[in-house]
């Protein structure tokens, strides 16, 4: 990923002396917590306008806290291919968050010429801050998720024998509704079925990584791509299976991959649904066209999905639409990935402040990276410097990863 590193070094010491953050903290300016009318702004909740005990801007969320930093700070920063980032925030910016209205305009009308032009850009008008838990912790976890590509079949038959379903009408009348194996044990529930799948656990992995896509055979045997989306959940807890596996001494913990999963379900298939069945939840779709292959699944923010560019966050921690600088290794490896990503979705088990699940995109080489990723993070957000830009609400209800 890094390119010409020397010239390159030389390159963002001069950018960064020039914007005058090589030596010190860049601090953001106060920013205002009401607006003219007296209303609340922002969010992000000052601390009294006050410092951390090294004299560096702190904001608090929910979740998290974060801490005014420098660009040299950042590791790696300047060495991404930032070209390569920038339309996955133009995706973010066609829903922009509060706070973001200013700075999309801009991004809308800028087209950097490499990335060097895209980096300075964001130096110009952002200010990073280390992302910590409320207690002061600087490290977390990354892990990974991905669209499956499935063979599917638009009525039961052969091997097709594991439908996805559509939400049942009374989904909503009653909660919790159904868990996994009420559902599951229900045969009528069959007519709600948009299409069939040959393995229970590809099924389970859709409903996991909250879309896939699928090859359909029709009935009158064309076949055509189509992706089931996230449109509902029976509001059942989320367990995972991997650590019911670790729990009943089936798999040691390096093994709980999904991998290492679905190569015990084919060990053990007397077993398989007893240990789905430790899942209680279960995941309803609904089917969208797709005429772009090269296009992404919608996030949790409504925008699509790119691939090595998109995360999955906290939003109690970071806000959607915010670029992050995300510091931690390749799977199974030390090697370093540091790079530009966009927070553009959520899931249920993506909480913490220091938390990241990393889009790799579809096929089989992004589940095999998606299900080895494990590694450890540390996060930097990039927000608006201009006061009364900070509002950060958490984005629209709906879609996202809601089962991880």
């Amino acid at each position: 990923m890094i390119r010409g590193p020397i010239r390159r070094t030389r390159r963002w010491s001069a950018a960064l002396a020039i914007l005058g953050v090589l030596g010190g903290v860049a601090v953001a300016p106060f920013l205002p917590t009401a607006s003219a009318t007296g209303l609340p702004i922002d969010p992000l909740k000052l601390l009294n306008g006050e410092d951390d005990s090294a004299g560096r801007h702190v904001l608090q969320r929910e979740r998290s806290r974060w801490v005014a930093a420098a660009w040299n700070e950042l590791p790696g920063w300047g060495q991404d291919r930032a070209l390569e980032w920038w339309p996955a925030m133009l995706r973010g910016c066609e829903k922009p968050m509060p706070g973001w209205t200013a700075i999309c305009a801009q991004a809308r009308g800028f087209k950097p010429g490499g990335d060097w032009d895209a980096m300075v850009w964001l130096m110009k008008r952002l200010q990073p801050y280390r992302v910590e838990s409320p207690e002061g912790q600087r490290e977390g976890v990354a892990t990974g998720y991905y669209e499956p590509e499935l063979a599917a079949r638009r009525q039961s038959q052969g091997d097709f024998r594991v439908p996805l379903l559509a939400p049942p009408q009374d989904l909503t009348q009653r909660k919790p509704y159904d868990t996994r194996q009420q559902i599951e044990s229900n045969a009528a529930l069959s007519r709600l079925s948009l299409a069939w799948v040959q393995d229970p656990l590809d099924a389970l992995v859709m409903q996991i990584q909250g879309s896939g896509r699928l090859r359909v055979t029709e009935r009158d045997g064309t076949s055509r791509w189509v992706r089931l989306s996230f449109a509902a959940h029976n509001e059942q807890p989320y367990r995972s299976m991997g650590q019911w596996l670790i729990a009943q001494g089936e798999l040691r913990a390096t093994e709980a991959s999904w991998p290492g999963i679905k190569d015990w379900g084919r060990r053990n298939p007397q077993r398989l649904k007893e240990a789905m069945w430790a899942n209680p939840r279960y995941v309803f779709f609904r089917e969208e066209p797709l005429p772009d292959l090269a296009v992404g699944p919608r996030g949790g923010q409504g925008v699509p999905l790119t691939p090595g560019r998109s995360i999955a966050v906290d939003k109690a921690s970071i806000p959607y639409g915010t670029p992050v600088w995300l510091d931690t290794t390749e799977p199974l490896s030390t090697t370093p990935m540091r790079r530009l990503v966009m927070a553009q979705d959520t899931g249920a088990a993506i909480v913490g402040a220091v938390r990241a699940d990393y889009f790799w995109g579809w096929g089989e080489a992004a589940e095999a990276q998606a299900g080895r990723m494990k590694q450890p993070l540390r996060l930097w957000v990039l927000w608006p410097k201009e006061a009364g830009s900070a509002g950060a609400a958490t984005g629209p209800a709906g879609g996202g990863k809601v089962t991880r």
